[in-house]
């Protein structure tokens, strides 16, 4: 069974840039479908993004569409969360997930999905 690990977190200015990363171990991650979520203190975890197998399908939640970018590198067995224009309230823990199938269980607090990294803290100073 594959494991994740997330990097890439850390402290930002608003307006600024980041990239997360999550890195599978196993040889099945191509069979996967990836995603974030996030947790704000205080906070539900919420869906942030999500991948399909192939990268063809991607899904964004509104408050970071059009800021984020979900990609994927199935030779490296990673998955990527590029944010851009970041706010205060991008402030969470973000965390990996995997699953087989991309369907409406990515949403919510996506409680049901197969796999979940440890997370990596995301910082956004005003």
């Amino acid at each position: 069974q594959a494991q994740l690990v997330e990097s890439g977190g850390g402290l930002v200015q608003a307006g600024g840039s980041l990239r997360l990363s999550c890195a599978a171990s196993g040889r099945t991650f191509h069979i996967y479908a990836m995603g974030w979520f996030r947790q704000a203190p205080g906070k539900d975890r919420e869906f942030v993004a999500s991948i399909s197998r192939s990268g063809g399908i991607k899904n964004y939640a509104g408050s970071v569409k059009g800021r984020s970018t979900i990609f994927r590198d199935n030779a490296k067995n990673t998955v990527y969360l590029e944010m851009n224009s970041l706010k205060p309230e991008d402030t969470a823990v973000y965390y990996c997930a995997a699953d087989p199938d991309l369907g409406p269980h990515w949403r919510g607090l996506g409680e049901y999905l197969e796999l979940w990294g440890q997370g990596t803290l995301v910082t956004v100073s005003s």
